[in-house]
């Protein structure tokens, strides 16, 4: 229940829909009602029994009430007037007319309820999926190293889906169903208390039945969207390493992995529709097993005299009552069918509740433009439980080159990241221009850095959009920015030059091509710190070649942390930092590292140049 009320928060404000959609409830109830109780009357009618209803008639219009008593005397006036003057054929034309009016003015009523309906839907489903993405786009990047990419799109694409189709669409049945009930036992009540206490008497049975057959839903729908979601996973790996896939001849390998979860996925979906599909033929037979007690016990009560109730009246009174059930199996299903909704919104409602761990501290100053140096205090940091940085203390001074070497899962990277604040310290701090990062805003902090990392970032869009992403650049701008990357000649020479579409993930590029477009974006950003991770490690020669002047380039007149195996690639850096286990073991420029006899760094360079001589 709490996530339901909580999903429909994003339906506020109430106030723009709620009380009219409650007043076209009430009235589409109020008509339906009329709907058969005019079958008393019509009833009347046919078995020549009017003398009766016009001896029970009011002599004049009853005064105004919001009453049911009202509204029975005033038929019954009217009815008088029209049997008085046409006659029973007058009276059977005018109960046929006002069913007629009855039944128009329930389903015009029904329909402008339906309308508000679908703008409630649109907006939650709107509100819902917009905090969702927002909440994704603040997380940082530690929670999606433990996150499977498909089981969140899952949560974008079916949960969200499910959500709409399970708990919002049933929000016509948890509002209108209930008072339709009530409007209708209120009126049972009014022709016969004794029959419709009678059928109350299932009523707790039933309800007992159902709310088991919800909660074994609840179960298998958590099972179901989890299965769902690992599903996806597989897709996802599939498509991005459909290159690798086929390389192994491993189609029939992934396909059995797909197959697994495809099969479990059906299952759960088959379990869950035979659950959910008991409480509506359960509901019926329930409550036509009630239909034949009233038929039996009221008939009996009809025929011995025992009853006030007419043959007409006993029969709409049964008739009424067989439209109790129209409600009450849609409420029944309903509880049925938003169970697995709950659960979808339960997981798309854990996404959002998972608070950031890297965010703006309450009142953080932004940080001033870049002046003079940045410096690693003290720095450790872990993932969980796992140490990867110990005590490093490094300075950066404005204008100056940084390298970082060393073996694979040494902490480059990792250190690289903590200064724009993808991780924040375990230990320790970093210091820009004396200003703690974390007492900055991520802002203002991210806004003097760019990034260009070994794997290029690119959108499926055009050229211009991708150099120009995120800037008000003019095209002059953008392609100055392109010359500098080394990156405006093959630009010119694709299809529709800087409007040419690079596909997914840039795609329909060469990864030098990738790399330079990444450049030139950095490049037009303009930013006065760089961190620059593996940049050339993935080219060829010739796009090295390229893509390393076009960096040379980019690092004039900036502050830059670069990361390398290449050391060839950081041999002109004012220092080189050698980081092992996560520890800073040597530093100093190329030529002082080289001459260090034993010095891991003299080590890795002498790796590198055997390796190119052979």
């Amino acid at each position: 229940m709490k996530t339901y009320l909580r999903i429909l928060q994003y339906a506020r404000p109430w106030a723009s829909f709620l009380p009219l959609y409650l007043v076209y409830t009430l009235l589409t109830i109020f008509f339906s009602i009329g709907n058969f109780t005019l079958i008393i009357p019509l009833l009347d009618v046919l078995f020549g029994t009017t003398k009766e209803t016009v001896a029970d008639a009011p002599t004049r219009l009853p005064a105004f009430s919001l009453s049911v008593s009202y509204v029975t005397d005033a038929f019954k006036y009217f009815f008088n007037q029209v049997i008085v003057e046409h006659g029973r054929i007058g009276a059977l034309t005018f109960v046929c007319l006002v069913v007629v009016g009855s039944v128009f003015f329930s389903n015009l009523f029904r329909y402008l309820s339906l309308r508000l309906i679908a703008r409630v839907r649109a907006r939650v489903i709107r509100g819902l999926r917009l905090e969702l993405y927002q909440r994704i786009l603040q997380l940082p990047l530690g929670f999606f190293n433990s996150e499977r990419k498909g089981d969140l799109m899952s949560r974008f694409t079916n949960d969200v889906q499910e959500v709409e189709t399970s708990v919002v669409n049933t929000l016509t049945g948890v509002i209108r169903d209930p008072l339709t009930i009530i409007f209708f036992f209120v009126i049972l009540f009014t022709m016969s208390a004794k029959l419709t206490l009678f059928s109350l008497i299932l009523l707790p049975v039933s309800g007992g039945i159902i709310a088991t057959v919800s909660k074994r839903l609840r179960k298998q729908a958590k099972q179901s969207q989890k299965t769902l979601g690992t599903m996806l996973s597989v897709i996802d790996e599939t498509l991005g390493g459909v290159r690798v896939i086929k390389a192994f001849n491993a189609q029939q390998y992934i396909l059995g992995k797909f197959m697994d979860q495809n099969d479990q996925y059906a299952r759960t979906s088959r379990n869950i529709d035979n659950t959910r599909d008991l409480a509506s033929p359960f509901s019926e037979f329930a409550g036509v097993t009630v239909v034949a007690g009233l038929l039996y016990f009221g008939g009996a009560l009809v025929l011995g005299g025992q009853s006030d109730l007419t043959a007409a009246k006993f029969i709409g009174y049964i008739v009424l009552f067989s439209q109790v059930l129209t409600p009450a199996k849609a409420l029944s299903s309903s509880f049925g069918n938003i169970q697995r909704g709950l659960v979808a919104g339960e997981r798309v409602l854990s996404i959002i509740d998972t608070e950031p761990a890297i965010r703006d501290r309450p009142n953080a100053a932004v940080l001033p433009p870049f002046e003079r140096e940045i410096e690693f205090q003290n720095l450790s940091f872990s993932y969980g439980e796992t140490p990867v940085l110990y005590d490093i203390n490094l300075r950066i001074k404005k204008g100056h080159t940084v390298a970082l070497v060393g073996g694979s899962g040494g902490g480059k990277s990792t250190l690289a990241d903590l200064l724009p604040r993808f991780y924040d310290p375990s230990q320790g701090q970093i210091l820009i221009d004396g200003h703690d990062v974390r007492a900055c805003t991520l802002h203002s902090v991210r806004d003097q850095m760019g990034i260009v990392t070994q794997e290029s970032i690119l959108f499926n869009d055009t050229i211009f959009n991708n150099i120009r992403f995120n800037t008000q650049a003019t095209e002059a701008e953008v392609m100055d920015a392109a010359r500098i990357a080394n990156a405006h000649e093959f630009i010119m020479a694709s299809p529709e030059g800087y409007q040419t579409l690079i596909g997914d993930r840039g795609s329909r590029l060469s990864g030098g091509q990738r790399q330079r477009l990444s450049i030139a974006r950095a490049i037009l950003r303009n930013p006065p710190i760089l961190i620059l991770d593996e940049a050339t490690s993935a080219l060829d020669t010739e796009s090295e070649k390229l893509v390393q002047e076009a960096l040379q380039r980019l690092m004039q007149n900036r502050t830059s942390l670069v990361i390398a195996h290449r050391l060839s690639t950081v041999q002109h850096a004012d220092e080189i930092v050698v980081l092992q286990h996560g520890r800073i073991v040597e530093r100093g420029t190329h030529d002082e590292l080289v001459r260090r006899e034993g010095g891991v760094y003299q080590r890795l360079s002498s790796l590198q140049t055997n390796a190119a001589l052979v």
